[in-house]
């Protein structure tokens, strides 16, 4: 009876959440920290019609820019939870700042529920034509044979780049010299001009210059190969073992979301990152849609949450 009583119970608030959510608002926000144009809005436009059309709300793209995405991510911490405010967030908001930054106005772990991973991008070890490399152990052993003489860029202190940099350092025993940039695309024109001798860079950007030899791919980030160069190794395979650090994109709502809600929205987002049209349009992005579920997300920021925190510590790395 008492068991009856409870599930009864259960199924009550289910029900009372749901209703309340299909009675909420017309419309879902879906809040991108980053400015419109760059990868994180594209993506967030690729899906919010879909996810307008799964869950029969109209979901608004609302980009909340400043302070490296902190403000976005506290502006939907701080959101009611109910399920029509969402963040569209990234490694580097839910991992790598947190682990960097200590006085954050938003907790990744307290202040969120994960919805689902939506797309991933994979990081590339490139390096200039002139470094005498073609895979990763050539290039340990060059770096080890020029301890701090060998120069990599990064979109900034603390980004993604940087501390995956740092990480390969550790994992590798070899130093190299970092150069701030603000931005990507500065620091990979400095590697084609040859100023620098290497850098991690995101697979769509850096696909063009490996096609057309301007720079060398020796690795890729990631736990195993990308379809479009199945013929480069991932830096794992190639004696880091278990090296990845994979920019990724997915969605988390304010800690006290409905369970039933989150399910909701995680089935919706389930079902769109499967059609295969969906999928090439990520792929023609240079992402590649790769859902999740809340547990598998939870579990992933922890764990990256960890590596980040560790990296920081270990290289005294402090944020500008």
């Amino acid at each position: 009876m008492k068991r009856w009583h409870h599930g009864f119970m259960a199924w009550m608030a289910m029900s009372l959440a749901m209703s309340a959510w299909a009675q909420g608002s017309s419309t879902v926000r879906l809040v991108v920290p980053f400015a419109t144009g760059g990868p994180t809005d594209i993506a967030a436009r690729v899906i919010a019609p879909l996810l307008s059309e799964a869950l029969g709300k109209t979901v608004i793209v609302d980009n909340r820019v400043g302070a490296t995405g902190a403000i976005g991510a506290e502006f939907v911490a701080r959101a009611n939870p109910d399920g029509q405010t969402i963040l569209f967030g990234t490694s580097s908001i839910m991992a790598a700042n947190p682990a960097l930054v200590a006085k954050l106005p938003y907790d990744p772990v307290n202040d969120f529920a994960p919805v689902g991973q939506v797309a991933t991008i994979e990081n590339i070890l490139v390096v200039h034509p002139s470094v005498p490399a073609s895979n990763v152990q050539e290039f340990i052993r060059h770096a080890r044979d020029n301890p701090g003489k060998l120069f990599y860029g990064s979109s900034g202190m603390g980004s993604t780049y940087h501390l995956g940099a740092e990480l390969f350092a550790n994992q590798a025993k070899v130093q190299i010299s970092h150069v701030p940039y603000k931005g990507q695309g500065p620091a990979a024109q400095d590697l084609l001009a040859g100023h620098l001798q290497l850098m991690f860079d995101a697979f769509n950007s850096a696909y063009p210059n490996i096609k057309a030899g301007r720079v060398k791919a020796l690795g890729i980030a990631s736990a195993k190969r990308h379809p479009d160069l199945p013929d480069l190794p991932t830096i794992s395979e190639q004696g880091l073992n278990g090296y990845v650090t994979t920019i990724w994109l997915a969605l988390f709502v304010p800690v006290k979301t409905p369970k039933p809600v989150i399910d909701k929205l995680n089935q919706a987002l389930m079902g769109i990152m499967q059609q295969a049209d969906v999928k090439d349009r990520f792929t023609k992005l240079g992402m590649q849609a790769a859902p999740l579920t809340p547990p598998e997300l939870d579990q992933m920021l922890r764990k990256e949450l960890a590596m980040w925190t560790r990296v920081v510590k270990e290289n005294n790395i402090k944020a500008e």
